[in-house]
């Protein structure tokens, strides 16, 4: 089974893709919607909430796991790669969205201008500026933090008036320092892509989240047979959430584009 987490609902962008990309596998989402949003947290407490659901997962049958979260992916999933995991469950793995996202920006920038919005824990991580200056020398890089993004996705205000005018005022200096590719750093981000893309113009490329994290998944897989052999191909899909089930699958079915039937409410740590 693969595991999905994220701290709220955006990582159904995300298992949306999975879904088109590879459906026959079986998909475990767990959504830590009662502690969220993880953006204004220390790097401490993000640690210890994602190592959290990451146990709970292994427990309830994951094989592989990905990080849907940007903001767990930047301050927590190296930590639990290179210690947790080796002592806890060594034969199990756990993946992120920041590599992918940073290979596909080096790919598709034109002049080496990148931008990235998100969360205020995942820009001042700088764990992006860190990936992507591995991959390519001499990029100018500019990091943007979005902190009213994340609520205002999920209270359904995506294309009103006062969304638009905060998205502006956000991306303006990305928009002035003449970025040509810009990386959506967070999973709630993709909801907002056509306005972003309109308020960036023609001379900058959105990249796509989803759909590249999950071509990088199928391309793992693929390179990893030993994982991809134990994993279910049921096509089960369960829901788990840290809050009210009923809100999880009313916030979350726009989000993942079809009927969510079924979600248990379970407790992390």
């Amino acid at each position: 089974m693969i595991g999905v987490f994220d701290s709220g609902l955006g990582g159904l962008t995300i298992l949306k893709a999975f879904l088109r990309a590879l459906p026959d596998y079986g998909y475990l989402y767990l959504g830590d919607n009662a502690r969220t949003p993880y953006g204004n947290k220390s790097q401490e407490v993000i640690h210890e909430y994602t190592r959290q659901a990451v146990e709970f997962l292994f427990a309830r049958g994951a094989v592989l796991i990905i990080l849907a979260c940007n903001t767990a992916s930047a301050k927590a999933l190296r930590r639990i790669q290179q210690q947790w995991l080796p002592a806890h469950h060594p034969t199990e793995r756990v993946l992120g969205v920041v590599i992918p996202l940073a290979e596909a920006a080096v790919e598709a920038t034109r002049y080496g201008w990148v931008g990235i919005i998100g969360t205020r824990a995942t820009i001042a991580s700088g764990v992006y500026d860190q990936e992507l200056n591995k991959l390519r020398t001499g990029l100018k890089i500019f990091g943007q933090a979005c902190p009213l993004l994340v609520p205002l996705v999920e209270e359904g205000w995506v294309g009103k008036p006062e969304t638009n005018r905060i998205l502006k005022k956000y991306l303006r200096p990305l928009k002035n320092s003449k970025i040509d590719t810009l990386v959506l750093g967070c999973t709630h981000y993709p909801f907002l892509r056509k306005d972003i893309e309109r308020i960036m113009g023609k001379n900058c490329r959105v990249l796509d989240p989803p759909g590249i994290v999950a071509e990088k998944l199928t391309d793992y897989l693929r390179r990893h047979p030993e994982i991809e052999a134990r994993l279910a191909k049921d096509g089960r899909r369960r829901y788990l959430t840290t809050d009210d089930p009923e809100r999880f699958r009313d916030l979350g079915e726009p989000f993942l584009g079809q009927r969510i039937r079924e979600v248990e409410r379970v407790v992390l740590g």
